[in-house]
């Protein structure tokens, strides 16, 4: 054996080792910089923007998924509604209501003066939250919520009251989400409320000199006719109190609204 020969081929092959894991360090080193780097330009644009933040929530929390079933209703369900003719439409999982007695409500309304109005004409009526009020259609929308959250735009967890050319109540369209459990015991990390933000900006969704608030709730993610809904923390972000946008609060992904949704929310 050519000991001077494989003592050679020893040195290269250590040789080539040692600038492959130099190579390997530099690259995760730039890498991470990089990152930084990226991290705080987009602070910084946001800062030149002149985009504040209004009531931000805390910035470390932990969430799980919602798993929940749209409610099927039944004739016992209804018979306890007064002043007012029920239907259940739609399998069971919808009802409409026509409220004999109309109350009419000022031009200056306030969401909280109905708090007592529906907790005593509709079922579980203090289990939702006031969305927005459809000009175009005179409708009142509310939302289900859960631990103080809401479940932002869910179609099976609604409310919408209609209102008449004077300003009454004059009748309901209800659906509502039951049995709702977290999905597993253990809880994960989701991304504070400024990365949800710097994402819809990045993504161009926020234009300079705005102001912008977070609210945290849920966003179901099977937009089907499925029973089962599986609800994922959401971040609802606000822009200049005229626009709501929703980013995944595990992930950080943008939710695309489709354009029924969007129609709602203009």
């Amino acid at each position: 054996m050519d000991w001077n020969k494989t003592k050679t081929i020893f040195i290269m092959v250590f040789l080539i080792l040692d600038i492959f894991l130099l190579y390997q360090f530099i690259e995760k080193r730039n890498s991470s910089k990089y990152d930084l780097m990226s991290k705080t330009s987009t602070e910084d644009l946001i800062k030149e923007d002149d985009i504040k933040y209004v009531d931000m929530p805390k910035e470390s929390l932990k969430e799980k998924f919602l798993i929940a079933k749209s409610k099927v209703f039944e004739k016992k369900d209804i018979q306890e509604l007064q002043n007012q003719k029920v239907q259940i439409l739609s399998g069971g999982t919808q009802i409409r209501g026509t409220f004999k007695n109309k109350i009419s409500l000022s031009d200056k309304f306030q969401s909280n003066q109905l708090d007592t109005y529906l907790k005593g004409n509709i079922l579980n009526g203090d289990q939702y939250r006031f969305w927005s009020y459809d000009k175009t259609n005179n409708v009142l929308i509310y939302y289900q919520f859960a631990d103080n959250k809401t479940f932002f735009n869910n179609s099976k967890g609604k409310l919408k009251l209609f209102l008449n050319d004077n300003r009454e109540i004059a009748s309901y369209e209800q659906t509502f989400l039951e049995g709702i459990n977290e999905q597993s015991n253990k809880e994960k990390e989701i991304q504070p409320a400024s990365q949800a933000i710097e994402n819809l900006y990045i993504d161009g969704d926020i234009p300079a000199k705005s102001e912008v608030k977070a609210e945290l709730g849920y966003y179901n993610s099977l937009q089907s006719s499925s029973v089962s809904n599986l609800l994922i923390p959401t971040w609802k972000i606000t822009v200049n109190d005229k626009k709501d946008l929703f980013v995944n609060a595990f992930d950080g992904e943008i939710i695309e609204l489709n354009t029924e949704e969007k129609i709602l929310l203009e």
